[in-house]
């Protein structure tokens, strides 16, 4: 007998009046949160402005939702449009079921539009975002703790999660896959925090360290897993998706290395001239201020300098033009 066990909420939903509160959609949104926010610290560390992680996140949330949940539906696909399945749960997101690899790669479509429109380099702002993504993921897993899903084979380790029974699970205590994929993530955010500080990353190099690090994780963690899925030679279709993409990581990061080497000096060109003068601010209606100054009242420096260099020229006060995984 197990005397010792992780224990599973009694429900996954909290009324707050006529509003539930679902556990699992509260963990997505704190780590979106979460990601956000750390991201923002590490771009303006890199020097970007302020609030333009928000900004582009506000492209790529969304798109990685859909991707996230558009490549579970399609590799789940019998869970919904099977006999006796009703297809209108496909849509019931709060219900569990997102699939990174779906998310990320929609997320990066996003992204790359959100950095477009700003004018910034998609690799850049996907190096700072990235151990924030995997700080998300380590919340995010928390919600399959909530609806009592995902988790391993059954053990009577002293760390098992207890499951109750319920549609499609029998009681028991199991490995609490949820708990070793959050704490995988944690790690996976730290090092690449780690290796940033140390390498200097750059060019997309940080989030594809972060991406082969899940991977390396996820594909172990994924092997233990006992929830139906699709098979291919003998291994699951989520191992051999970890596989891949790790494989594509580490080849873009010995690839990066050599043809871009370092990291990128201006990761925004509009903090970069918002700053350039002196680390002063310029007028937000694009007005140069050595203008402002050569048409305006005389200063004590225009006094005392009167030789015809002392005199502003013409300056192109005409602000950059901007043009975001």
């Amino acid at each position: 007998m197990n005397l010792a066990f992780i224990p599973s909420p009694s429900t996954g939903v909290i009324e707050l009046g006529p509003i539930p509160l679902r556990g699992y959609a509260f963990c997505i949104i704190i780590g979106v949160f979460v990601a956000v926010w750390f991201g923002n610290k590490r771009w303006i560390a890199r020097g970007g402005k302020a609030g333009t992680v928000a900004d582009i996140a506000v492209w790529a949330v969304p798109f990685g939702l859909v991707g996230g949940r558009l490549y579970h539906v399609i590799t789940d696909y019998q869970l919904y449009f099977s006999d006796g399945e009703d297809w209108v749960d496909a849509f019931k997101i709060w219900e569990g079921g997102l699939g990174i690899w779906g998310a990320i790669a929609l997320g990066a479509v996003g992204a790359w539009i959100g950095c477009r429109r700003r004018g910034i380099p998609l690799p850049a702002w996907a190096d700072a975002l990235a151990p924030g993504i995997a700080f998300a993921q380590a919340i995010g897993r928390w919600g399959n703790w909530f609806n009592q899903e995902l988790y391993g084979k059954p053990t009577d380790l002293p760390w098992a999660l207890k499951i109750s029974d319920g549609t499609n699970r029998v009681q028991g205590t199991y490995h609490p896959t949820f708990l070793y994929e959050s704490l995988w993530c944690v790690g996976v955010a730290l090092l690449v925090i780690w290796a940033d500080r140390r390498f200097k990353l750059g060019h997309g190099r940080a989030f594809a360290l972060y991406v082969a690090a899940y991977c390396a994780g996820r594909g172990w963690i994924e092997y233990m897993r006992v929830d139906e899925a699709h098979h291919v030679l003998g291994l699951r279709l989520n191992v051999w998706t970890a596989i891949v993409v790790f494989v594509l990581a580490v080849t873009y990061i010995v690839i990066s290395a050599k043809v871009r080497p370092g990291r990128e000096e201006i990761v925004e060109p509009a903090a970069e001239d918002a700053t350039g003068d002196g680390g002063k601010t310029g007028p937000t209606d694009g007005t140069d201020e050595s203008t402002d100054e050569a048409t305006g009242p005389a200063t004590d420096e225009a006094t005392e300098d009167s030789t015809p260099e002392a005199e502003a020229p013409e300056a192109d006060g005409s602000p950059q033009k901007a043009d975001r995984s």
